[in-house]
């Protein structure tokens, strides 16, 4: 009896040992999974982007950066001569280009860069549509004035107008009243024109070319009444005046031909006909 007691308490021992190492086996294992667990665990890099490709935008010409250096001048060179440049009214109406069906493409770059090749301090813009005449023959008197105050001489300056840039030069040679500054109006004294100018007292002031085509005769026509209307009335010093023969009419506004441009800069240059 006593040899079974002793074999029972060896087996109930022997459980007990099997129970402890199963318990201290799972205990261990739970430790090492909260471990790992409460671990963070890096996540791989993620590979770099590339690196933008920088873009360079082609500048963009300003679309006024070809007449730029038409504008009225910063400073002012007393020594240099001054040519104001109006053009015709077709540009106002439809801009840059302006193309006529009679008469093909105004050509206003060409002809202001011909200008200048004679030397002058060139000054143009393109003026908007349905601009007053008398309200823009202000502002050029202004510029003019501008330029007789930085003591440029009045014979030094120079208006040249074409079509209603002509008659705009009207107004200013009338309204600035100066003996001296010299004007070119082309194509613009038709006899109706004439006629309206007299009537509202319009009488030309300084050294007045006119220039015209002898087939424009539909906008233009000889100034002498007018010439002879502003010697009584005004104050006219020189003037002349060139009936072209090329037979292209008003459209010899339209390029830089030499037949109307070389007067243009003989008069300018104080040179009479």
């Amino acid at each position: 009896m006593k040899q079974y007691k002793q074999i029972y308490y060896l087996v109930g021992f022997l459980v007990l040992i099997i129970v402890v190492g199963y318990y201290i086996a799972d205990s261990s294992w739970n430790v090492v999974m909260d471990t790992l667990t409460a671990t963070e665990i890096p996540s791989p890099s993620p590979s770099p982007s590339p690196a933008p490709i920088p873009i360079t935008e082609t500048p963009q010409a300003s679309p006024t950066s070809e007449w730029a250096e038409y504008e009225f001048p910063a400073s002012i060179d007393p020594s240099q001569k001054y040519l104001f440049y109006l053009h015709g009214r077709i540009i106002e109406d439809q801009g840059i280009p302006a193309i006529s069906s009679d008469f093909g493409e105004y050509e206003y770059a060409a002809i202001l860069k011909k200008l200048r090749e004679h030397g002058f301090v060139v000054i143009s813009e393109q003026r908007p549509k349905n601009t007053d005449s008398v309200e823009y023959a202000s502002r050029v008197i202004e510029q003019i004035t501008t330029l007789l105050n930085a003591d440029v001489p009045a014979k030094n300056i120079t208006v040249v107008g074409a079509s209603k840039g002509a008659g705009i030069a009207i107004y200013i040679s009338h309204f600035l009243a100066n003996e001296e500054v010299n004007f070119v109006i082309m194509g613009i004294c038709h006899p109706d024109i004439v006629k309206d100018l007299k009537q509202q007292q319009i009488s030309l002031y300084g050294n007045v070319l006119s220039i015209y085509d002898f087939a424009d005769d539909e906008y233009a026509g000889s100034c002498e009444d007018l010439f002879s209307f502003s010697e009584v009335n005004g104050g006219l010093s020189r003037r002349a005046e060139i009936v072209l023969s090329i037979g292209t009419g008003h459209g010899i506004l339209y390029k830089p031909l030499d037949e109307w441009i070389l007067p243009v800069v003989k008069w300018a240059n104080n040179s009479s006909y």
